[in-house]
């Protein structure tokens, strides 16, 4: 007994305070960091069921995210899609995709920002970066189809 009594407080006084402190780096920097990090967690928790891990999207349901105007193309057009969500049948590549995309307006500015960035930069794409501030724009002059 006093042998785990002694290795329970060895292990407390030396080995737990560094544990805390790795901890607590970890949260600081996942917080922070680039966008294309922070895009790509909003990617996962959010797009990813739909349009796949490799930006791919579902043949004839949900369209692909690569090399497409609707990626590389206008941001405002990028953001309202985001904001508004998609309910219309799109041509890509010689194939229609028709699976309705619902609304992410309850994303922060930066949220959007990140993944749009995120999709723009990803899976090939080698397009600009979307701002907060572009999307604060498009989200006040926004009207819903």
């Amino acid at each position: 007994m006093k042998f785990i009594s002694a290795y329970l407080a060895l292990y407390l006084l030396l080995i737990a305070p560094h544990l805390h402190a790795q901890v607590k780096h970890v949260s600081r920097h996942s917080s922070s960091g680039s966008s294309l990090a922070r895009g790509k967690v909003v990617y996962t928790k959010i797009c990813l069921s739909c349009h796949m891990a490799n930006g791919g999207g579902v043949p004839m349901m949900n369209p692909p995210l690569i090399n497409t105007s609707y990626v590389l193309g206008d941001k405002t057009k990028l953001i309202k899609i985001v904001l508004n969500g998609f309910n219309e049948d799109v041509e890509i590549n010689g194939q229609t995709y028709s699976n309705a995309m619902t609304p992410h307006n309850d994303l922060k500015d930066q949220q959007i920002a990140d993944v749009l960035t995120y999709v723009r930069k990803s899976f090939g794409n080698k397009a600009s970066s979307v701002t907060a501030a572009e999307v604060k724009k498009v989200r006040a002059t926004n009207i819903a189809k």
